[in-house]
C-alpha cells in the first residue's frame, strides 16, 4: 500500500492572530484587575513610560483603585480600553 503525500500551505499571519485572540480572551477571564507591574509586563512598557504617559491621564486615574497609601490597581478591561484612547491622541 502507498503512503499518501499530504502538503498543507499555512498561513503564519492568520495562526498568530488566532493566537493572540485565544490570549486575550483567556486574559479577560483571568484578569479584574491589574498592578502596575502586570501592566507593564503585558504592554511591554516600562513603569516609568506608564507612569508619564497614562497613568497620570484623568481617564485612568478615574480607574485607580487604592487603599491610602497602599499599592495602586486598575480595572483590566477599562484601563485597556482607556489607554487605547489616549494611544489613539498621540
Amino acid at each position: 500500500m502507498p503512503l499518501a503525500k499530504v502538503n498543507v500551505d499555512v498561513d503564519e499571519k492568520e495562526i498568530k492572530d488566532f493566537i493572540n485572540m485565544q490570549l486575550e480572551q483567556a486574559l479577560r477571564e483571568f484578569l479584574f484587575m491589574w498592578d502596575i507591574d502586570q501592566m507593564a509586563k503585558r504592554t511591554c512598557m516600562s513603569k516609568s513610560f506608564l507612569e508619564n504617559e497614562f497613568l497620570h491621564d484623568p481617564r485612568m486615574k478615574l480607574l485607580e483603585r487604592r487603599k491610602e497609601k497602599g499599592k495602586r490597581f486598575w480595572f483590566y478591561e477599562e484601563s485597556k480600553q482607556a489607554m487605547k484612547s489616549i494611544m489613539d491622541e498621540w
